[in-house]
């Protein structure tokens, strides 16, 4: 086996309302769609939606069904600058993202904010500081 990884799902309670959020707050196209199943576009990996029920269904692994506490996976979307991070945080804060850390410098050279999807999953926004 070659270690990559060639696709990753976001298990939710509500698979319509985050492929909506998905698609409205952070414009992702959705390339499929179902009751438990949302396929959205992207560049590289491939990204997913899916509903817990349907996973422990297939899987029949009792885990599934237990709701998770605390942050389980962050993902973090590149921007260009950080003028254009400003932007964009306040749009999809606009949009229905919830704030969680304000556009900010950091440390190692990045601009960055946190916002949560309507499932509390936490996200990352980041780009290069200005110099």
């Amino acid at each position: 086996m070659e270690p990559r990884i060639d696709l990753i799902t976001v298990l939710a309670d509500d698979v319509s309302k985050m492929g909506e959020f998905y698609r409205d707050a952070l414009g992702f196209r959705i390339d499929s769609e179902s009751d438990h199943y949302y396929g959205l576009e992207n560049k590289g990996v491939r990204f997913a939606i899916c509903s817990r029920e349907i996973m422990y269904q297939i899987t029949e692994h009792k885990d599934y069904k237990e709701r998770k506490s605390g942050q389980s996976f962050e993902l973090a979307f590149p921007v260009d600058s950080a003028d254009e991070l400003d932007r964009v945080y306040a749009e999809i804060i606009a949009k229905g993202a919830t704030p969680i850390k304000a556009p900010s410098d950091m440390p190692w050279s990045h601009r960055t904010a946190f916002f949560a999807d309507p499932e509390g999953n936490i996200h990352e926004l980041f780009a290069p500081k200005a110099r």
